[in-house]
């Protein structure tokens, strides 16, 4: 009898001993938890309330802010990447731009600081590295906005200014060409001082080539240009400086040619090869690559939330810019109407639109008296 208690004891113990187990398994786990959604999404939703939710942190959702201020109209941001600025920061930063009203010639980095410091005497909210999931809107016609970050923000008012939503590079396929992105081949140029008294290859036909070459013919040590035919896709006065600086011998055009092959190791660059349409191969010597063959782009999320589109644009009312939700309006590249012009400034003139017809519903019970900008000032 007693070894039979002695053995119940025993066992009575094993099973004590695989319960603490557990217990402190699932502390531990828990513990991990509260320090990490991936385990179990228990982060406490971040709750905001706003006039406006700006989605898209670019020239025109910039613009929007410091319109919006101006008009008593308070302003939360949202945007994708980790910086405000849209492409203009994450593809071209050190481009210059020519038709910014004033400015004979601006850097996009430089045009976006600008931006910024205009829109910052209305303290804007940026939430920044994080996309918009689901848009509710509520009986008394204002939106829950929730984004992947579990932030919810209550407005009366969204303003999309995505540009074209979700956008990366087109990828030339060139084999193993993965060892050589972001040492030796860019799809934007961020640091133009790296390529000085470097052999560059570009690679395009469009604007972002050309005004590249433009660029750095006086800076790279040299420069080649390669594209499939000898007619460029951009402003023609650009394309007789391109022309004038071959004829100088201040770049080598590669025309008709195509990429075909990289070399080099250790994702240093060698060489870029290119091929003709009769198969002829051509090694160009080379420190960099820049393949500029536009931007792969898609609506994303945006494209669920039952609006009226056109091509993966969203169709606005062009004196208002609202879409087909009442308050909800798209400014910039991602908005679209007859005769519709994809310039920056167009861009800031749809969000001063935008922005005027906003009031009524940001503000329904005030009279609204225009007044420019020189008369009332920017409130600090």
């Amino acid at each position: 009898m007693g070894s039979t208690r002695d053995v119940r004891f025993v066992y009575w113990c094993f099973d004590c001993l695989k319960i603490f187990l557990l217990c402190l398994k699932a502390t531990r786990f828990l513990k991990r938890s509260a320090g990490n959604s991936s385990y179990l999404n228990f982060q406490k939703m971040t709750i905001h309330k706003t006039d406006i939710v700006v989605v898209g942190a670019g020239p025109a959702g910039l613009f929007s802010i410091f319109e919006a201020g101006m008009l008593k109209m308070k302003c939360h941001v949202i945007d994708a990447l980790e910086t405000i600025g849209g492409q203009c920061s994450a593809l071209y930063p050190e481009k210059p731009i020519y038709d910014i009203p004033a400015h004979p010639k601006v850097l996009a980095s430089e045009l976006i600081e600008l931006l910024e410091a205009q829109a910052a005497p209305f303290h804007p909210t940026y939430h920044l590295n994080q996309v918009v999931q689901k848009i509710e809107k509520k009986e008394d016609g204002s939106f829950d906005v929730e984004t992947s970050k579990n932030t919810k923000i209550n407005c009366k008012v969204i303003l999309i200014a995505a540009g074209c939503g979700a956008f990366g590079p087109n990828r030339p396929p060139l084999e193993g060409i993965e060892e050589f992105e972001g040492k030796s081949i860019f799809y934007a140029v961020r640091n133009k001082a790296e390529f000085r008294d470097k052999t560059v290859v570009i690679a395009g036909g469009g604007d972002s080539a050309v005004d590249w070459t433009l660029s750095l013919a006086d800076f790279a040590k040299k420069v080649y240009v390669v594209h499939r035919r000898d007619k460029f896709r951009c402003a023609p006065e650009s394309a007789d400086k391109m022309k004038k600086l071959a004829t100088e011998g201040k770049i080598e055009m590669v025309v008709p040619f195509q990429l075909d092959g990289l070399e080099g190791s250790n994702g240093k660059l060698s060489a870029v090869l290119v091929k003709d349409f009769d198969g002829n191969v051509k090694k160009l010597e080379a420190d960099y690559l820049l393949p500029f063959f536009g931007l792969a782009m898609e609506l994303g999320p945006i494209a669920n939330w039952g609006l009226n589109l056109h091509k993966h644009l969203i169709e606005v009312e062009p004196s208002t810019m609202q879409t087909s939700e009442k308050g909800i309006y798209a400014v910039g590249d991602i908005a679209t109407f007859k005769n519709k012009l994809k310039l920056i400034l167009s861009g800031f003139a749809e969000a001063a639109s935008a922005c005027h017809d906003a009031y009524k519903i940001v503000h329904p019970n005030e009279i609204f008296h225009f007044e420019y900008s020189t008369s009332k000032g920017v409130s600090k």
